[in-house]
């Protein structure tokens, strides 16, 4: 790979933005690294990155700034080098347009170009589409593995004001096999999906359990920030068809993909549409879904139904990302909103009179259901009394006693 000047295109004070996850331009991204000493101080913005060099050897000049602490961004917040901007997924095209967000280059990953010229986004669309043209200057990384995907923006390479070309493979976040507790916590979200609704889920082990607990439904529509390799069996078996969609009937609609060259390879030939942000996210799109069920994860939830997923102690391990964005659709105008985890983490209970990391991520109006692998909890309709009993039904057995004695303090649920 030839090494790619990047002094000429970003200086000292540039804002600069790159692609995230799997179609990060890592070699560009060590490219200024590598320069910052000479460049100057730069202000950086990615989403997530899965870059261990990035995350391991970020120069003291680039300061960095995303929407949470996702993938090795974790170790930025842990060593307090990460500025996190608490916002909803659907906020970031805005946020872009308003230059509020570092936005003078834009780094890519791309496709190879077409007989016309043109370069496909490829697995990564999310933000990058949205915050293109409020970004003068853009540099590619060319890579002859990104596939070409369809429904979002080409860009002719004259748009480029620079580029490189590599040959490597994307990487590749398989999924794991899921432990016992997550299949069992699987089976009780499936229970709450119907033949032809439409689901959101995102990417790890529990929601590819969840996926594979999907196995036995009918004509599945897929409207959903991200996907993993899951969605591919879906697809063969005939689940996830999209016929019944009242928007994109017959296509899956996704802003990003987060797998392996079981997925990726399959891109072109399955019903998949790439959106950004702003058709992905946007309520006046989500509000039209009206069997749209949202399946999301947590770190924690209170006994009034507030969820937490964004920090740890001091630490950003999560974001608001979309869920707020997918919850609050599913809940007033679409299907139902589901909260999916597992009852206990590190030997404690993730149900808990209140919220022990402090922030609020999806207002207890929000949500429909949370489901444990003991069950699940039914909040819609249902006071805070009520609530906090259900909650408590679904928390590990060992901690039920505590939860049940906080219910007599008068704070608790209000």
């Amino acid at each position: 790979m030839t090494m790619i000047d990047l002094t000429p295109h970003i200086g000292a004070g540039s804002g600069v933005w790159w692609s995230q996850t799997t179609a990060e331009p890592s070699p560009l991204v060590h490219a200024l690294m590598r320069q910052i000493p000479e460049i100057g101080p730069v202000r950086a913005f990615v989403g997530m990155s899965l870059d261990r060099t990035f995350a391991d050897a970020v120069p003291d000049q680039l300061s960095v700034v995303s929407y949470g602490g996702l993938g090795e961004l974790r170790k930025l917040s842990a060593r307090g080098l990460l500025d996190v901007v608490p916002c909803h997924y659907s906020a970031l095209p805005s946020l872009f347009e308003q230059k509020l967000l570092p936005c003078d280059v834009g780094m890519i990953q791309v496709s190879r170009p077409d007989a016309d010229g043109y370069c496909s986004l490829g697995v990564g669309v999310d933000y990058v589409e949205d915050a293109i043209p409020h970004t003068p200057v853009l540099i590619a990384e060319i890579n002859t593995h990104m596939p070409v995907t369809h429904g979002a923006m080409k860009l002719h390479i004259s748009q480029f004001a620079a580029t490189v070309e590599t040959d490597r493979p994307l990487p590749e976040v398989p999924d794991r096999t899921p432990a016992d507790v997550e299949t069992a916590i699987a089976a009780n979200v499936a229970g709450l999906v119907s033949d032809g609704d439409t689901i959101q889920i995102g990417v790890g082990s529990l929601p590819g359990a969840v996926l594979v607990a999907l196995s036995d439904h009918r004509d599945l529509g897929l409207h959903s920030g991200i996907i993993s390799d899951g969605i591919v069996a879906l697809v063969d078996s005939g689940v996830l068809t999209g016929a019944r969609k009242e928007i994109d009937p017959g296509v899956l609609v996704t802003g990003a993909a987060l797998g392996t060259s079981a997925l990726y390879d399959r891109l072109a030939d399955l019903p998949i549409e790439f959106r950004p942000a702003s058709y992905t996210h946007a309520p006046k799109v989500l509000s039209r879904l009206s069997t749209l069920v949202a399946i999301n994860s947590a770190i924690e939830v209170d006994l009034s139904g507030q969820v937490g997923s964004e920090t740890r102690g001091e630490e950003y391990v999560g974001a608001v990302g979309g869920q707020v964005d997918f919850c609050r659709a599913a809940s007033l105008t679409g299907g139902r909103s589901i909260i999916a985890l597992r009852s206990t983490s590190r030997g404690e209970s993730t149900i808990k009179a209140a919220l022990d990391f402090g922030s609020v991520t999806t207002g207890r109006s929000d949500v429909d259901f949370v489901v444990t692998e003991h069950g699940v909890a039914s909040l819609r309709g249902v006071g805070l009394a009520e609530r906090a009993r259900r909650l408590t039904a679904v928390a590990a057995p060992e901690h039920r006693e505590l939860l049940e004695r906080s219910l007599t303090e008068p704070d608790c649920t209000s």
